[in-house]
């Protein structure tokens, strides 16, 4: 029986690795997937999945106005998987769509992303993920500043940490990192940057 699944972490949880390396056990023995991810994301151009590692593979961009319904069941074959990045990203609507290929399909669906923001706010993809999904799992990292598990994402911007601005903000390594709870409320600050 297919299931919904979400698998979330902070920032540098392998989340994108992990997509990359479903993907390759279910082709290596000939079980066709689906990749999608975010059109939001053009860190690598619009409907890429990138780790940071190096490892890319070209995906289906999914936009405000997509169906991720209607695109599944229009396939001309029945995909093993549906493989979903940065699906923070997604709507309310986008969510319910990956329930209903779960349901009226019976393909299982893996999503993968971020559970909160830079401000510690939760996603709208996230949170209806979290409602609907079938599974839980979290991905977990450790802080950028201790050894603690990182739960939180703190954002950068010259050295010093922004708590405030609009929820999308595309970056990596340059300008978010990931924390635990202490070092989220007391970021060590790098005073050379002034």
């Amino acid at each position: 029986m297919a299931q919904l699944f979400f698998k979330y972490g902070a920032m540098n949880s392998g989340k994108t690795i992990e997509i990359l390396k479903v993907a390759h056990n279910y082709e290596e023995q000939n079980k066709p997937v689906v990749l999608m991810t975010s059109g939001l994301d053009t860190r690598e151009g619009v409907g890429t999945i990138s780790s940071r590692i190096g490892l890319s593979r070209p995906a289906v961009p999914i936009f405000s106005e997509t169906n991720i319904f209607d695109f599944i069941e229009g396939l001309d074959y029945k995909p093993y998987c549906i493989l979903i990045d940065e699906s923070q990203f997604l709507s309310k609507a986008h969510v319910v769509q990956l329930a209903q290929v779960v349901d009226d399909l019976d393909i299982p669906v893996m999503a993968f992303g971020l559970k909160n923001d830079f401000r510690n706010e939760m996603f709208e993809g996230s949170k209806y993920l979290l409602l609907y999904a079938d599974k839980l799992e979290e991905l977990k990292t450790i802080c950028w500043f201790c050894h603690k598990k990182a739960t939180m994402n703190l954002h950068y911007i010259n050295g010093r940490p922004v708590y405030e601005g609009d929820q999308v903000q595309i970056g990596g390594n340059e300008a978010y990192y990931p924390v635990c709870r202490k070092h989220y409320l007391h970021p060590e600050i790098d005073h050379s940057a002034n």
